[in-house]
Order: structure tokens, then sequence, then C-alpha cells
């Protein structure tokens, strides 16, 4: 099954596996060679960096070399790190237990900012228990807040931290928050697209650099969308044979075997330039 990739996506990609780690800014050149493997072209990429300065996500620089290029923002790094406890299942650790509430209350002539709002919580994973009351897994509370200063949202909204005392048992309640049918339905599309990379690594002795930094940058773009669309709800009160966990152990199965032989390719084109 095909599945498409938007090139402004890949580049977040990038930035979040590799260009973080750059010693400084990665040259407009670079980018265009380093996502050529997953079929983006120059254009793509020109067009894409462009969209991504004016959202304030990229910022020009010049490398040490004095070629045009681009780094992080501050904003984009606090999202990126913020991200990390998502992303990649093992440096999240044990989750809080409880859940964390959002509260809300936006005057009608500022009904924009609501919209924002509401977009904004639902892209964080959050789910609807009551118009203008949103509840998620406790453990995203730091991210929450981080998300609503940036956008400059707080006094619009309450956090509060607690557990569910009822009266219709937890289970009962997430299913009505969260439309878990269609959450499944992701984590079953990444197994049927990611899986079979996995096996085939598998059986393969070999890593060639360039293979494993395009499927693996492939499979990390396809990944780190879920944990927002799934924020970690605890396994106790999700369906039997709930395919998130496989999902999980999928990728982590692409991340230990690709990441770092992807990272030699990247560091490739550096060494030669």
């Amino acid at each position: 099954m095909s599945e498409q990739h938007a090139p402004r996506s890949l580049i977040v990609t990038f930035y979040g596996a590799y260009g973080r780690a750059a010693p400084g800014p990665v040259a407009v050149a670079e980018l265009v060679r380093l996502l050529a493997p997953v079929g983006v072209d120059a254009p793509s990429v020109r067009s894409s960096v462009s969209r991504l300065k004016r959202r304030g996500l990229l910022v020009p620089a010049r490398t040490e070399a004095g070629a045009a290029g681009y780094a992080l923002s501050p904003d984009a790094r606090q999202l990126l790190d913020d991200g990390d406890r998502r992303v990649y299942p093992a440096a999240g650790g044990r989750p809080e237990p409880g859940w964390v509430l959002a509260v809300f209350s936006v005057p009608e002539a500022e009904r924009n900012k609501r919209h924002v709002l509401r977009s904004r919580l639902a892209g964080l994973g959050f789910g609807t228990a009551a118009p203008g009351v949103w509840i998620a897994p406790a453990h995203l509370h730091e991210e929450t807040r981080h998300t609503l200063e940036r956008l400059g949202l707080t006094a619009y909204v309450d956090l509060f931290r607690g557990e569910h005392l009822g009266f219709a048992a937890t289970a009962e309640a997430v299913a009505r928050w969260w439309d878990l049918s269609a959450i499944a339905k992701q984590h079953e599309a990444f197994l049927d697209r990611h899986g079979p990379v996995l096996r085939a690594w598998r059986s393969r002795p070999d890593t060639p650099p360039e293979e494993a930094y395009r499927d693996y940058l492939l499979a990390l773009d396809s990944w780190r969308h879920l944990p927002y669309v799934d924020p970690g709800l605890p396994a106790g009160l999700l369906p039997a044979d709930w395919p998130g966990a496989r999902s999980a152990e999928v990728f982590q199965g692409l991340h230990e075997r690709l990441r770092d032989a992807g990272a030699a390719f990247v560091a490739g084109g550096s060494a030669r330039g």
C-alpha cells in the first residue's frame, strides 16, 4: 500500500531525526540531497523550506562555509523536544497516572481563538469530555502548557490534573472521549505499511546507509503523527488486541536497526562538503 508524504512534513522529520544535532545550519543544497532519497525534488524542498520559514519553524542562516542554510527556530526546537517523549517510546518512561483537563472559555468577539484552541488541543491528542472541557493523559500537561504559552492562549484556559471518579466506568468514558475505532485504523495502516519493511530488514545481513536512511525517514514521518492521534491512553482502558503496542514495537524495531546507519548517510554528505 502506497503512502503520501508531504515535503514539509519530511523536512520537519529530517530535522527532528538528524538536523537538530547538526553543529550549525543545514545548507539548502544539503537539504536537497537528503530529501532526494524519499522522493522530494529540489523545487519542492525550496518551496517547503520557504513555507516553514514563514511559519517561524526555520530561520535562515549561513553555514560555516558561507552557504545559504536553515536552522531550527527556538519554538521549533521546543516542539521537537516535547515530541520526543511521544515519538520515541523508549524515551517516554512510565506514563504519569491520571488525567489533565483543559477548560476554556473564549468571548464571542474572539471566536477565532476558540477555533485555534480546539484545533490545537485536538492536535495534542485531547479528547472531548464536554463542550469546552477537554481531557488527556496527565503526562501531556507540560507539553500542553508549552503549546498554550507559545500561542498566547493561556488567558482563556485553566488546566487541572486529577482522576476520573465516575459515574460510568473509565473505559466506557474513554470510548466516548476518543474515537478509538479511527485511532485503531491508523495504527493498523502503519503496521500494514511498515511491518513488512521491518521484516525485510531483519532478513538482511547488511544495512546500506542510504537505504536505511530512506526507510527510516519514511517510517518516522508516518509514525511521529500517531502518538498525537493516540496520546498514550492506558492499556487497561483500551479494547482487547489494541494495535497501538504492536505499531510502537514495529517503529522501535526500525529505529534500532536503521537510525544510526541513516546517520552515516547524512554525515557522508557533510564529510564530502
